[in-house]
């Protein structure tokens, strides 16, 4: 057959045809930050979506790590060439919220005529990104949360039973195990951590229903001021101070290269670090066997709080038409599905974000077979979130994690007492708050 008869029934066919069949399909843009064997789930997913219809077509573009994504998703929206999604880490929710770019989720998916049932979602994730009035603004799509690895074989060489994956132990505890271990030199040291802003204030805070900051940890107002320069964290901080004098906590850095490093060779018994990081120790360890357990607690809590979450979630930026909006709205929707949530929870180790979808794998015995994948999510579900365990809120919060990793390093070297380098963080944190708000008001 000629090229130009194969034409003529082309487009006879087309004329023939509902307009919506032969329509080229609408391309919608995401940029993110997973790369290496999560970059390649995320291409498996958007195939999976691309293939599901034919009206729209993701294309799904790496821009780098977390700050790098949102640097450039912020000069694309000033240049008029943002993305319709745009994946931003959790610290950065405050700025977004503020930055005027966004179409807030919980409108996108009423609009588009998406009846979804949030109370669905897991709670202590939905709710890092709503606004003071329960809305939505973006939809949550990586989410983790700390718990505490530990080396099985050590604790059993010492003597020392297996930790429970749902009861938490006290700090009290933790402590006389680590001095076990490292007084009878089983382990060069006691515990590491990762992340030790997240993990040993946020976090820790949370847990202990203790304020981070004032106006419901930033929810309820800009002119919100740090407050973790308390009492109950600064015991925390001098805790581990003291620690280090005999080796009960080494620190090994402040994000998860050094600590994950130092446990994974034996030298440190017990690691803090992101539920995400399961996966990776599964890969990586190969000579002692190893377990989790939930964060420990001040034996003074009898009910702890939810931890918080770590991750990112996906903001749709403001520019676009309704059409393309719609398959914006489609994509999240397939996105939370159970069919991609249990993808994504079996590849990365991510929690899915609805209970649908936990509830699903539960019954098909996954977390029967993959206990370790329990823990956190159970952490994370454990107590109805309160205005102070629901999350953070706060402006260029990078900036103040990095102030609070700089004054933590001073207490571990010996050049600040905890109470002083807390008040400096405070002061300096505060600083970075009132830029914020004057920016922003």
């Amino acid at each position: 057959m000629k090229l130009k008869q194969m034409v003529v029934i082309v487009v006879g066919l087309c004329l023939a045809l509902p307009a919506a069949v032969c329509a080229k399909p609408v391309t919608i843009n995401w940029w993110h930050a997973m790369r290496s064997a999560r970059g390649k789930v995320v291409d498996t997913m958007i195939k999976k979506f691309n293939e599901s219809q034919s009206e729209y077509v993701v294309v799904g573009t790496n821009k780098g790590n977390y700050d790098e994504v949102m640097n450039a998703g912020v000069a694309a929206f000033r240049a008029k060439k943002q993305p319709h999604i745009l994946q931003v880490f959790e610290v950065g929710t405050q700025t977004m919220m503020q930055s005027g770019a966004i179409y807030p989720v919980h409108e996108l998916m009423a609009k588009a005529g998406f009846d979804i049932d949030w109370s669905n979602y897991l709670q202590a994730v939905l709710s890092y990104y709503m606004d003071a009035d329960g809305n939505l603004m973006s939809m949550p799509f990586n989410s983790s949360t700390p718990i505490m690895y530990y080396n099985v074989s050590m604790f059993e060489k010492a003597g020392i039973k297996p930790l429970s994956k749902t009861e938490p132990i006290t700090w009290d505890k933790l402590g006389e195990i680590t001095k076990k271990l490292v007084d009878s030199g089983i382990a060069p040291a006691g515990m590491v951590t990762a992340w030790q802003s997240w993990t040993q204030i946020e976090n820790y805070s949370a847990i202990h229903n203790v304020a981070f900051a004032s106006k419901a940890n930033g929810y309820e107002g800009l002119d919100c001021k740090l407050m973790i320069n308390n009492p109950t964290v600064v015991h925390h901080i001098e805790r581990l101070k003291e620690w280090t004098k005999d080796k009960r906590f080494m620190y090994g850095g402040q994000k998860y290269q050094g600590p994950k490093a130092e446990f994974i060779a034996q030298n440190a018994a017990v690691y803090m670090d992101s539920v995400s990081g399961i996966a990776k120790l599964k890969k990586a360890v190969h000579d002692f066997k190893w377990d989790a357990a939930p964060l420990p607690v001040e034996a003074s809590m009898k009910k702890p709080q939810n931890s918080i979450i770590g991750g990112a979630s996906l903001w749709v930026l403001k520019g676009h038409s309704d059409k393309e909006y719609k398959g914006v709205a489609a994509f999240l929707k397939f996105l939370s599905s159970n069919e991609m949530q249990s993808y994504w929870h079996k590849e990365t180790g991510y929690f899915p974000i609805t209970m649908n979808a936990y509830n699903d794998l539960k019954s098909k015995g996954y977390f029967k077979e993959n206990p370790l994948q329990a823990v956190g999510i159970d952490q994370l579900n454990r107590a109805v979130p309160t205005k102070i365990s629901r999350g953070l809120r706060l402006g260029y919060f990078v900036q103040i994690r990095n102030i609070i990793n700089e004054e933590l390093e001073l207490v571990w070297n010996g050049k600040k007492s905890p109470q002083e380098a807390l008040d400096s963080a405070v002061k300096r944190g505060n600083v970075q708050l009132r830029t914020f708000e004057k920016t922003y008001k």
